[in-house]
């Protein structure tokens, strides 16, 4: 009983596998086999890395490169079979007729190419049986139909995909057979074709899956790329927000100390104008509250080298920049400020965010341009804050950085988030200069506003 409910299931297992493989024969050669699936150009990035020589006029129409070769290819197809029309073939407008359907298969695998393969299927089978009984062709493989048809299911294979190598050869060879039949041709010429075409086929497809798994490298390669970058934003804008923490939550407190102590400067105040002032101290408290919940949410695990390291220092302004510029002086990098514009005062989240661009502007300088000189500018100007880092070219090789290249996404979040504008580009001289201009008089205006998004 248990040896033949065996038999019964590896029946079932081995009838599954033979109508998976039919249905995968029937949606790769039969459910829509002349749908339109054109092949498209070269890329330009291609053209440029394998023929940079090439003027940039002829790079453009080598991008249709495929396209010609394969046109050429038909047109030679057909040029030879109509010339080697000889004594016992077709003649005439026949002739020419069967060449163009030889010729047509080639040319239709740029944009049908499953169609193009049942299309030189029945060349084959056409020029078979036009061979039969000619004297100077010994067996059926022996004609230029079968050569094109292999060249055709080689191209093929590579515009569609790897798996079409199997299925085309299994019904091709079983095409052949009938036709080895039919005609009366040797059948013993069978198999060793079957084995030739079966490795140039084979060929072809890991021709075909070795570009797919390229493609699919490159693609997980951007992806990452991509993630990688949007992670690096989100810890940039929970840095921001980390910092100008201590920014709102200072603003907030004198709100909460103003709304306290009102009421006692006024004699006999209205018990209406207490209550307002209670609930205003009530909601700032609150709100400090949330400030703190949402920096233990953000804050960040890895905080940046020049950071201070205690979380309860105040945050660093323009006034801090002289220890900043001692501390990568003593790190080995050359740099001199200079300040033009009369200084003054300037809110808190203007002042953290130039300290912060000045800080990263010269950590670059070091890890990219050991051996350069740099220069920091800070410019107070009417309507707001400029600020410019530059530096020289290296003076000897930087050594490789984990992570390195982020630092401009973090200056530009600060300077877009005060609503400024800021360039970071290479110098003529193969240095390096961030410029930021933020304004302040918006800024002073927004600050609340500015605090709550934050």
């Amino acid at each position: 009983m248990n040896e033949k409910t065996q038999k019964q299931d590896s029946l079932h297992s081995e009838a599954r596998i033979a109508h998976g493989v039919l249905h995968r024969l029937r949606q790769d050669l039969f459910v829509d086999a002349f749908a339109f699936r054109p092949l498209p150009p070269l890329e330009d990035a291609k053209i440029s890395r394998w023929v940079p020589w090439l003027p940039e006029r002829l790079r453009h129409w080598a991008r249709w490169l495929p396209h010609v070769t394969v046109g050429f290819f038909s047109a030679f197809v057909f040029l030879v079979d109509l010339a080697s029309s000889g004594p016992g073939a077709l003649h005439g407008m026949v002739a020419a007729g069967f060449s163009l359907l030889l010729a047509a298969p080639p040319m239709l695998t740029l944009f049908r190419p499953v169609g193009a393969y049942w299309l030189s299927l029945a060349a084959f089978a056409v020029g078979a049986f036009a061979e039969t009984g000619n004297p100077y062709e010994p067996n059926l493989f022996s004609n230029g139909a079968f050569a094109t048809h292999v060249m055709v299911m080689v191209l093929v294979v590579l515009r569609t995909r790897p798996r079409l190598a199997m299925e085309m050869w299994l019904v091709t060879f079983a095409v052949a057979a009938v036709l080895t039949v039919l005609t009366g041709a040797d059948p013993g010429d069978v198999p060793p074709v079957a084995v030739f075409c079966g490795v140039i086929l084979i060929s072809a497809a890991a021709v075909r899956a070795w570009r797919e798994e390229r493609q699919q490298v490159v693609r997980t390669q951007t992806v990452t790329e991509e993630e990688r970058t949007r992670r690096t934003l989100l810890e940039e804008r929970a840095l921001i927000a980390r910092e100008l923490h201590d920014v709102v939550a200072h603003h907030m407190s004198v709100i909460a100390i103003q709304a306290e102590a009102a009421p006692y400067r006024v004699k006999d105040t209205p018990p209406e104008l207490a209550t307002s002032f209670a609930t205003i101290r009530e909601n700032a408290v609150a709100a400090l509250a949330e400030l703190r919940r949402i920096l233990g949410v953000v804050r960040s695990a890895d905080p940046d080298a020049f950071a201070e390291s205690d979380p309860e220092a105040p945050q660093p302004t323009l006034g801090h920049l002289d220890s900043l510029l001692d501390s990568v002086r003593g790190a080995g990098l050359t740099v001199e400020a200079v300040i033009t514009g009369s200084p003054r005062p300037l809110p808190q989240g203007v002042e953290l965010s130039a300290y912060r661009i000045v800080q990263e502007g010269l950590s670059n300088a070091l890890r990219h341009s050991p051996g350069a000189d740099a220069r920091v500018e800070i410019s107070y100007v009417l309507g707001g804050l400029g600020v410019r880092i530059v530096n020289g070219a290296p003076s000897r090789l930087a050594k490789p950085s984990p992570g390195a290249g982020h630092g401009v996404l973090g200056m530009r979040e600060r300077v877009q988030m005060l609503g400024g504008e800021m360039t970071a580009d290479h110098t003529e001289d193969g240095g390096f200069e961030v410029a930021a201009f933020i304004p302040v008089a918006n800024t002073t205006g927004e600050k609340k506003a500015g605090g709550a998004r934050a």
